[in-house]
């Protein structure tokens, strides 16, 4: 896996309504393995405060528990992108 990737699949992990469902279909990362890289790249305290907010309700990463009124997954950031690998912004 590339930097690149990780650090996307770590941003689409943070955002609360992109799904581990997504992430699977996009990088083939199960929620599990999205769990052990956000533990592995993540200070402690942040990888603690991400998945309190996962479990919280807050957080809408599973589809089970999204309400219907949300029919997509995409970031706003994303605009038409779709299925895409890395993330399209410009480098910093």
């Amino acid at each position: 896996m590339t930097v690149e990737e990780s650090d996307r699949i770590i941003e689409m992990a943070w955002e609360d309504r992109t799904p581990f469902e997504a992430i699977k279909a996009q990088f083939g990362f199960s929620e599990a393995e999205v769990i052990a890289l956000m533990r592995k790249e993540l200070k402690q305290s942040s990888f603690k405060m991400w998945r309190k907010r996962v479990n919280s309700g807050v957080s809408r990463k599973h589809l089970l528990k999204r309400s219907t009124e949300i029919d997509r997954f995409k970031s706003k950031m994303q605009r038409d992108i779709s299925l895409n690998k890395i993330s399209k912004r410009a480098s910093r």
